[in-house]
């Protein structure tokens, strides 16, 4: 009987072919966080009148934005779902699947008719669609940053530097918010009767662009080499029941708590000082173009910032960065918001860009390497997404409901905000602590574990 042939591991991937996979990550989360921030945007400005007309003002906003939270509700699923059939057949056919749900789940919204059209059925399949997109973005990010952490780990030099490629990943968030923005200011300038009627629809229909250019990309780039060296692996004293990730990853769930946690202050901000940022700032006073124009050049300060960031962490570790970034945001949390409660355009501008342009980003550029590290890549996708994720449904996807709920409960004041700022911030700091340090991991020595805490810190760190 002839023995079985040894599998020939895949040729090491090239620069070019790096470039192209942090191209791809690139694309998908500025898919991503476009898809997200224009309906956090749009939520805030007409949704509450045009979906929810029932109720007042105050009720409508809070309405329109528990819409903006069932779409982060839906992410962990997500990031189990996909993160199991990223783990078991692949990063790349998952990446397509999800880009191609979140492209067309913003293009429906788009087309939806409102309340006064078909009545309840807007406000339902408003969620529906929010719910499906949900889904998508909770298996995007993490298969999107494991392509490029997983291709750097094989190019070369580029694995002592995975900090800086992953923050490829990490500036979608920035540009995706740039690209709303700078779309809704332009249909923001319509009249309010024709905003209303059909200017809204404009950003969600125009997010097949960024579909087909993202695709386009996508459907070019290898495998992750790391994945396709593990699945040609046999282990025979792995379980049946081991080789269902998700079991993995809740069988030792600290790494999994602390994914979850040190990521709530990045998301806490970002959705604070955003999407309902603009809807806070237009009660006090602003106009809509003056606020989207502050968030756009937060954006453009974060363009910078976030690879500043996560290239210091390859040089000094995640910990020291993410650390610096929170302490950051809670010294910035009340400063920020008396800036933007002066009701001067340019204070708003250097609070927004202080808050979310460096302090936020300094959080946030790390935590794509700092998550992927923290998992072996048997059961990455699914550690890293859902970890990810759920860091968004708490810090992201309530913080805007909780906030429009205290504001209308206490007043109007800036304080329960800057609470928020605080606490998002502080969760962040403590669980940093909790943290082993992992940029001098290789991710080779974990390609078969489930977690980072069964790899002792000498067996993974370089020579």
């Amino acid at each position: 009987m002839q023995p079985a042939p040894v599998p020939v591991p895949p040729p090491p991937p090239d620069n070019r072919q790096l470039r192209r996979v942090a191209l791809s990550g690139l694309l998908g989360t500025a898919v991503e966080f476009y898809d997200f921030l224009v309906y956090g945007t749009v939520a805030a400005l007409v949704f509450g009148e045009l979906f929810f007309p029932e109720a007042d003002p105050a009720v409508g906003t809070i309405a329109a934005f528990g819409t903006f939270a069932a779409g982060y509700v839906a992410r962990p699923l997500g990031g189990i779902v996909f993160g199991h059939f990223g783990d078991r057949l692949g990063r790349k056919s998952m990446l397509l699947l999800t880009m191609v749900l979140m492209g067309t789940c913003s293009f429906l919204i788009g087309l939806l008719p409102t309340y006064d059209a078909i009545g309840v059925w807007a406000p339902v399949l408003l969620v529906a669609l929010r719910v499906v997109q949900g889904l998508a973005i909770g298996g995007e990010w993490g298969g999107a940053m494991l392509m490029v952490v997983e291709h750097a780990e094989r190019t070369g030099g580029a694995r002592r530097r995975r900090g800086l490629w992953s923050s490829f990943t990490q500036l979608g968030a920035p540009l995706g918010s740039m690209l709303s923005a700078g779309v809704v200011t332009i249909v923001s300038t319509l009249p309010d009767d024709e905003f209303r009627s059909w200017g809204w629809r404009v950003p969600f229909l125009l997010s097949v662009a960024l579909l087909a250019v993202g695709l386009f990309v996508r459907l070019r780039v290898a495998e992750s080499p790391l994945f396709t060296e593990t699945r040609t692996r046999r282990q025979p004293d792995i379980s049946p029941r081991d080789k269902l990730p998700l079991t993995e990853v809740l069988r030792r769930p600290r790494p999994l708590l602390l994914a979850a946690c040190v990521g709530i202050g990045a998301f806490t901000a970002q959705a604070l000082l955003t999407s309902f940022m603009i809807s806070y700032a237009v009660r006090h006073g602003y106009t809509r173009p003056q606020v989207l124009t502050a968030v756009t050049v937060a954006s453009c300060v974060a363009l910078f910032a976030l690879p500043a960031a996560s290239a210091l962490s390859d040089r000094v570790g995640r910990r020291p960065v993410v650390l610096a970034g929170a302490v950051a945001s809670a010294a910035l949390a009340f400063p920020v918001l008396a800036l933007v409660d002066s009701g001067s355009p340019g204070l708003l501008i250097l609070a927004l860009a202080l808050g979310h342009g460096v302090a936020q980003s300094t959080m946030y550029g790390p935590l794509g390497a700092l998550l992927s590290e923290m998992f072996g890549t048997r059961v990455r996708y699914t550690g890293a997404s859902l970890g990810y994720q759920l860091a968004t449904l708490v810090g992201a996807g309530f913080s805007p409901m909780i906030a429009s709920s205290l504001l209308a409960a206490y007043g109007g004041g800036s304080t329960p905000l800057s609470l928020l700022l605080c606490g998002g911030a502080a969760i962040t700091a403590l669980t940093v602590w909790r943290l082993r340090e992992t940029h001098a991991d290789t991710l080779d020595a974990r390609a078969a574990t489930s977690t980072s805490a069964d790899v002792p810190a000498a067996e993974g760190a370089r020579p």
